[in-house]
C-alpha cells in the first residue's frame, strides 16, 4: 500500500494510505446524513459553550477597575490610564481551569450527558459568583468556574461530533464565532444602557440554560455508540490498519501524529491573545467618542466579528496551511507592541480594521484545523484526537496570559515593571 496525495472537492489535499479515489467516495457515501436538528444544535452548542468565556474577557477591564480602581500612569509624555492589575490576570483565570480539564478529558470516561450537565452548571455558577464578588479572589474564582465549564464542554462536544455528520464541525465553529459577537456585544450593550456589571452577569444565566435544553431536547440521539457504525466506509474500517485504542499508552504515543495540527494552532492563539489581553488595554485614543473602558469593550467586539466571519467560512474556503496564519498573527503582534508603546496610529478606525484581520486569522486557524481533522483522522481515532487538539488553543492562550502581565507592568510602570517617562 503506497502513500498518496489526492484532492477532495478540488479544494484542499488530504494525505492518507489509499490507493484509489473510490475509497473517498465510499467514505462520503457512508457518513452519517446531515440533519437540520443536529446542525442547529451544534451551532447553539458553540454559541453557548464559549459565551461565558467571551463575556469574562470583555468584562475584564470593568471587573478589575471596580475592584482595584484605576490610576494614571505616564507613557511617552502622555497620561495613560492603567489598571493596577493586567487583564491578563482575568485571561489566566479564564483559561487555566479549562486547560487542565482539557488535558484530563481524553483519559476520563466519556459520559457525555454528565459532562454537559456539569459544564452548564459550572457556567451558571461562574456568572453568579462574579456578579456578587466583592474581592479580586472571589471574582477570579467565578471566572475560573466559567473556564472549567467551557473547557469541559469543548472537548466533549467535539468528541461527540464523531457520531454525527462532519458538517456539525462547521456549524459548531460558526457558533463559537457567534459566541464572540453575542457575548462581547451583549455585555457592551447591556452596560451601555445602564445595567451594572452584577445585573449584566445575572442576565447571562439564560445562555447555559439554553445550552442544556438544546442538548436534551433538540439534538438527535445516535442510534449506536459504536463509532464504527457511524463510519462504515471510513478508511480505517476498510483497511483495519488502525483499530480502536486499547490502552492509555497507545493514546499518549498517538499524540505525536497530531503535532502538525497542534503547533500552528497554539501559536496563532498565543499571538492573538497576547494582543487581546496584553495590548488592547494599552492601545488608547484620548478625547474621542469612546472612553477608555468603552474602547476596550469595542476592541473585543470588533475582534469577535472577525472570528465569526472566518469560523463561518469553512464550507466556502478551506485553508490547509495553518502555519501561514501563525506567521501573519506574529506580524500583528509586532505592530500592536509598537502601537502600544509609541501610540502612532492616527485613527481608532485603523485599529478596528487591524483587529478584524486579527480575528479572521484566529477564527480561520481554529475552524480549518478541526475541519481537516474531521476529514483526515480515521474514525476510531477521531473522538480522541479532537479532545487532544483542543489543548492547543488553551495552551497558547495560557502562555499569552503569562506574557501579558509583565508587558502591562513594563508599559504602565506598575509594581514589577519600569515606569516609563
Amino acid at each position: 500500500m503506497t502513500k498518496k496525495t489526492f484532492k477532495v472537492n478540488d479544494v484542499f489535499a488530504i494525505t492518507g494510505d489509499e490507493t484509489s479515489n473510490k475509497d473517498v467516495e465510499t467514505d462520503e457515501k457512508h457518513r452519517p446524513k446531515s440533519n437540520w436538528r443536529d446542525l442547529v444544535s451544534y451551532w447553539l452548542f458553540g454559541l453557548c459553550n464559549n459565551f461565558g468565556y467571551v463575556v469574562m474577557l470583555t468584562a475584564a477591564h470593568d471587573i478589575l477597575k471596580e475592584l482595584n480602581g484605576e490610576e494614571e500612569q505616564h507613557h511617552g509624555g502622555s497620561n495613560r490610564p492603567c489598571n493596577l492589575v493586567s487583564t491578563g490576570a482575568i485571561l489566566l483565570a479564564d483559561v487555566i481551569p479549562g486547560l487542565i480539564i482539557k488535558f484530563l478529558s481524553p483519559f476520563l470516561p466519556f459520559w457525555h450527558r454528565t459532562r454537559i450537565t456539569i459544564s452548564c452548571l459550572a457556567a451558571v455558577g461562574g456568572f453568579v459568583v462574579v456578579a456578587f464578588a466583592d474581592t479580586e479572589v472571589l471574582a477570579l474564582t467565578g471566572v475560573a468556574l466559567t473556564s472549567f465549564g467551557s473547557g469541559l464542554g469543548e472537548p466533549t462536544f467535539l468528541a461527540y461530533s464523531s457520531f454525527f455528520h462532519h458538517n456539525v464541525i462547521s456549524t459548531w465553529s460558526s457558533g463559537t464565532g457567534g459566541a464572540g459577537i453575542a457575548g462581547s456585544l451583549a455585555y457592551s450593550v447591556l452596560r451601555g444602557v445602564g445595567l451594572s456589571t452584577q445585573q449584566t452577569m445575572l442576565v447571562m444565566i439564560v445562555v447555559p440554560a439554553l445550552e442544556i435544553l438544546t442538548f436534551f431536547l433538540l439534538l438527535t440521539k445516535p442510534k449506536s455508540f459504536n463509532i464504527e457504525d457511524h463510519h462504515v466506509g471510513d478508511k480505517v474500517k476498510a483497511s483495519n490498519d488502525l483499530p480502536a485504542f486499547t490502552s492509555a499508552k497507545e493514546k499518549i504515543f498517538y499524540i505525536k501524529r497530531l503535532v502538525h495540527f497542534m503547533i500552528p494552532l497554539c501559536l496563532v492563539y498565543l499571538f492573538e491573545y497576547f494582543i487581546n489581553q496584553g495590548l488592547y488595554e494599552l492601545v488608547y485614543f484620548p478625547d474621542i467618542f469612546l472612553d477608555k473602558s468603552e474602547q476596550y469593550r469595542w476592541y473585543q467586539v470588533t475582534y469577535q466579528i472577525g472570528v465569526f466571519i472566518s469560523r463561518s467560512s469553512v464550507n466556502i474556503i478551506h485553508i490547509r496551511q495553518i502555519w501561514v496564519m501563525a506567521v501573519l498573527q506574529g506580524l500583528n503582534v509586532i505592530f500592536f507592541v509598537f502601537e502600544a508603546y509609541y501610540m502612532f496610529t492616527p485613527s481608532i478606525w485603523i485599529i478596528f480594521a487591524l483587529i478584524i484581520f486579527e480575528g479572521l486569522l484566529g477564527g480561520g486557524s481554529y475552524v480549518n484545523t478541526f475541519y481537516r481533522m474531521s476529514r483526515e483522522i480515521p474514525a476510531t481515532r477521531r473522538e480522541y484526537a479532537m479532545m487532544v487538539v483542543t489543548l492547543s488553543d488553551s495552551l497558547g492562550i495560557t502562555l499569552a496570559g503569562f506574557l501579558a502581565m509583565p508587558m502591562h507592568n513594563w508599559m504602565c510602570g506598575t509594581p514589577g515593571g519600569i515606569r516609563l517617562q
